[in-house]
């Protein structure tokens, strides 16, 4: 079997665990960290000692006020944003106790159960979060990506063709079904929905990380190199291709080992 044949090939459930980590683990220091599951975190852009006079402020409005849903909102998203995700569950689990028809909790609530792994939980309450009569784009990708985690890609993938329809060729979209097509190993079609995101939003790390990734499971190793680089300085470049470079070996020795 050829070098590349071997990338290209490798069983949906190898490369499930390394997407899982990757879909999820915004404050991951071993993999590519910028990859969008895009379940509404965002990269951490501010580093810690910039975020914490922001965590002790809302910490306090939170104490103060701890039934007001907006402050548990935003304590809730910083919390997520700085890798405290059980505390974001907890925080947010008693939020939509409290206001168990707000949408805006529910959404905040399900992201964060998906952030801290609960998945089938996450769909679940996302589903309570908006209605077929006011869809948020950005709540069916969550979904979408929360089913891909529970192994349901083609229902996942409905869930981005919705959200599509709403917003046609939303990156953050894009990306998600891109994933999705590597978790089916249908990488031609991965690559092919990647690179619409990339033409859209080339920017966005995230999305250049993604592409790359998928390039690089299909054999395309100085491209996809080329692209992690894009716009980074020296040292984030080099850190970002040895990230890549791990995620594959390690998707290669998984196979090995089979």
């Amino acid at each position: 079997m050829s070098k590349r044949s071997c990338l290209a090939c490798p069983p949906a459930r190898l490369l499930f665990p390394a997407l899982l980590v990757l879909v999820l683990g915004g404050c991951q220091t071993t993999s590519l960290e910028d990859i969008t599951g895009a379940l509404g975190s965002k990269p951490e852009s501010a580093s810690k000692a910039d975020a914490k006079p922001d965590m002790d402020a809302l910490r306090e409005r939170y104490r103060a006020k701890p039934s007001d849903a907006n402050v548990a909102l935003d304590y809730g998203k910083a919390l997520r944003e700085t890798g405290q995700r059980a505390q974001a569950v907890a925080v947010l689990e008693q939020a939509v106790l409290a206001h168990p028809s707000n949408k805006a909790l529910l959404a905040g609530y399900g992201r964060a159960l998906a952030d801290n792994g609960n998945f089938q939980q996450a769909y679940d309450v996302l589903s309570r979060a908006h209605t077929p009569e006011d869809p948020d784009w950005r709540i069916l990708s969550a979904q979408g990506a929360a089913l891909d985690q529970l192994g349901r890609n083609e229902e996942a993938q409905q869930y981005y063709a919705t959200a599509l329809k709403i917003v046609p060729d939303e990156p953050q979209v894009l990306s998600n079904l891109g994933l999705s097509y590597v978790l089916q190993n249908n990488l031609p079609r991965a690559e092919d929905t990647m690179r619409r995101a990339y033409e859209r939003n080339a920017a966005d790390p995230r999305v250049r990380a993604n592409l790359a990734m998928v390039l690089g499971l299909e054999g395309k190793q100085a491209e996809a190199e080329t692209i992690v680089k894009a716009d980074l300085p020296p040292d984030q470049a080099a850190a970002k291709v040895t990230a890549l470079r791990q995620l594959l070996t390690k998707k290669q020795q998984q196979r090995a080992d089979k």
